[in-house]
């Protein structure tokens, strides 16, 4: 049912692209109700307006926190034009109807950009505009809802096809948006509050998120997807090649991850399947993507590779060797770009501006949230204990925190083979350790890389012997893992039997 609009309420933070809805409100004769800033605007624009107080003959009071929290404003809204008693009630108290409400709300999750302060931060939560918004979406039958500039072309088109009226699909389309906007608005606000009071579990957790992009399907062509950001800014930014896909940003953010943690910001990170089949931080850059690659060249075919650095005219032309689906570097030269750019479909993405800010990790299960604080900690010597006969050169040790710093990011069970801060032989995802130490063995063996300095990183304890001693038999001289295991004692033992360099973590990195 179409429902003609003759009386306008507009109280708008965003005060963009008025002109030409005051415009079509203009032609169809529309009644505009505002206040404060938004009713200035209007009559700088030179157009008629009533102003709130004037409406409701009440003053606008404490600073403004009060003026449309009003029984005349809300009345007019929520009232169902068909319902007599409600017509009756607007009779006697002197009400008329509002048809339509433009409102949008301070801006708090800018706020929270420009300043820290908690007063200033506070009086930037609107009241009054959600308020009313949920009125006009609840009684969409009657009144349309508008909360974004964005929505004004719209609603001009809907306005010339219905000459002044709107339709009832397109009141409830905006209905469900209102109310998803007010949700957002709450969210953002309550995500504040829990910071603040560092309140990381909360009885009721609210999550919000701005759709950053529909992708063209999930893990598989059969499921659908999208990617939303808590962040209305992308810090990613894609310079070429086609769209990225559900698998890309899983990769992605798995390189990301890896690649920040690495000493010095410095290094290069291959990761296919949302696991790092190569990495290597050599001072060189062009050295460390080619020792990353050498790692498992099989497996970094069709993977992406994540460099702490920016991409230069002689690394693009190694990186153009391999197929990969994605680069990711700290800016890329003119020239590199242009080499790159000859592979139409491989993405290129900036991410010299990318910074995680949310320290906690999300994993859904159907109507299920699980939430953990993220393994970011950083590691240096005071974390680990050498619990050997011989002990570690500081070579060895550099190795072996390197080994199972990449160690934490692997699929469990995770075994990580290295040398010279270089992986040299991964095993991931399996349900036996033991197997994760034969899988990081045969890669090593198979693309000849074993060498007399390879020490070896265990992401868990070795629940049993045998694990170990297939390492140490594999040519390790030094191997990592966490305490823990009844049997601590029997590892023990075996490395100093066979005079093994033995260091324990004291904390797990399980990563399932």
């Amino acid at each position: 049912m179409n429902k003609k609009i003759k009386t306008a309420l507009i109280s708008v933070s965003d005060k963009n692209n008025l002109k030409p809805l005051l415009n079509i409100l203009k032609k169809n004769k529309i009644k505009i109700i505002s206040s404060g800033g938004t009713y200035k605007e209007i009559k700088r624009l030179k157009f008629n307006c009533l102003e709130v107080s004037d409406f409701t003959n009440s003053p606008e009071i404490l600073e403004g926190r009060v003026k449309t929290l009003h029984p005349k404003i809300h009345a007019g809204i929520l009232n169902k034009r068909e319902k007599k008693s409600h017509l009756k009630d607007l009779k006697e108290n002197g009400f008329e109807n509002i048809d339509l409400v433009v409102v949008n709300f301070y801006p708090f999750e800018n706020t929270l950009k420009k300043t820290k302060n908690h007063k200033k931060i506070i009086e930037n939560i609107d009241v009054g505009g959600p308020t009313i918004v949920r009125s006009a979406a609840k009684n969409y039958n009657d009144v349309t809802v508008i909360t974004s500039s964005d929505q004004y072309e719209e609603l001009i088109e809907e306005l010339k096809k219905f000459k002044g009226s709107t339709s009832l699909s397109f009141r409830e389309k905006l209905s469900r948006i209102a109310f998803t906007e007010t949700a957002y608005y709450d969210s953002v606000i309550s995500d504040y509050f829990n910071k603040k009071t560092n309140t990381i579990f909360p009885k009721k957790k609210v999550l919000h998120g701005n759709l950053k992009e529909q992708l063209r399907y999930g893990e598989n062509p059969h499921q659908q997807s999208a990617i939303y950001s808590s962040s209305s800014n992308s810090n990613l930014k894609q310079i070429h090649g086609k769209q990225l896909s559900y698998n890309n940003y899983n990769d992605i953010f798995s390189a990301l991850t890896i690649s920040r943690s690495l000493p010095k910001r410095k290094g290069t990170v291959i990761v296919k399947h949302a696991n790092p089949c190569g990495v290597s931080t050599k001072n060189d850059n062009l050295e460390s993507y080619k020792s990353a690659v050498s790692c498992d060249p099989v497996s970094a075919f069709g993977g992406i590779v994540s460099c702490n650095f920016k991409i230069t005219k002689n690394l693009a032309l190694e990186l153009n060797k391999l197929f990969l689906e994605v680069i990711i570097a700290n800016g890329f030269e003119s020239s590199a770009i242009k080499i790159l750019k000859a592979k139409k479909n491989l993405r290129l993405i900036d991410g010299t501006n990318y910074t995680s800010e949310e320290l906690l990790k999300f994993v859904s299960f159907n109507q299920n949230i699980m939430i953990q604080s993220e393994d970011l900690n950083l590691f240096s010597t005071k974390n680990f204990k050498t619990v050997s006969k011989r002990k570690p050169t500081s070579k060895q040790l550099k190795d072996l925190i390197f080994a199972f710093n990449v160690c934490r990011y692997v699929k469990s069970n995770a075994i990580v083979l290295a040398s010279n801060e270089t992986t040299v032989g991964i095993g991931s995802g399996q349900p036996s350790r033991l197997d994760s130490c034969e899988i990081a063995i045969n890669k090593m063996k198979k693309f000849n890389l074993q060498n007399d300095n390879l020490v070896a990183a265990s992401d868990a304890f070795f629940p049993f012997v045998d694990g170990i001693e297939k390492l140490v038999q594999s040519g390790v001289r030094a191997v990592i893992q966490p305490s823990g295991s009844i049997r601590d004692k029997e590892i023990i033992n075996f490395a100093n039997e066979t005079d093994t360099v033995l260091v324990f973590s004291s904390t797990r990195h399980f990563r399932h």
